[in-house]
C-alpha cells in the first residue's frame, strides 16, 4: 500500500494549517493614554459593549497586558492594527 508524502515545511498544507488555529490579540499596558482612550480603541477594534472594554483595559493596566480577543490570525491582526492606530502595544500570538 502507497504511503502519502508529509508535506514540507512551507506549503499550503502547513500555512492552511497554521492560520486555521485561533490566535490571541494581546494588549500591553499603556502609561500614554488615558484609560477612557485605551477602552475607546477596544471598542472600535472589536466591537464589545464598554463594559466589556473596560474589563479588557483593566487587565491590561494591572497585569501588564490582556487578550482583547481569541480568533483566526487574520482576525487578531486586523484587531491589533485598529489598536495601533493610536500606537497602543499589541502582539498576536498562537492561543
Amino acid at each position: 500500500m502507497p504511503t502519502l508524502p508529509t508535506p514540507e515545511k512551507g506549503t499550503v498544507s502547513e500555512i492552511e494549517n497554521a492560520l486555521s488555529k485561533p490566535y490571541n490579540c494581546i494588549l500591553f499596558n499603556d502609561e500614554n493614554h488615558s484609560q477612557e482612550e485605551v477602552s475607546s480603541q477596544i471598542i472600535k477594534a472589536i466591537h464589545c459593549d464598554p463594559g466589556k472594554a473596560e474589563m479588557i483595559m483593566l487587565e491590561a493596566h494591572v497585569t501588564g497586558r490582556a487578550v482583547v480577543i481569541t480568533a483566526s490570525f487574520e482576525r487578531c491582526e486586523h484587531v491589533s492594527a485598529v489598536l495601533s492606530e493610536i500606537k497602543l502595544g499589541t502582539k498576536v500570538e498562537p492561543a
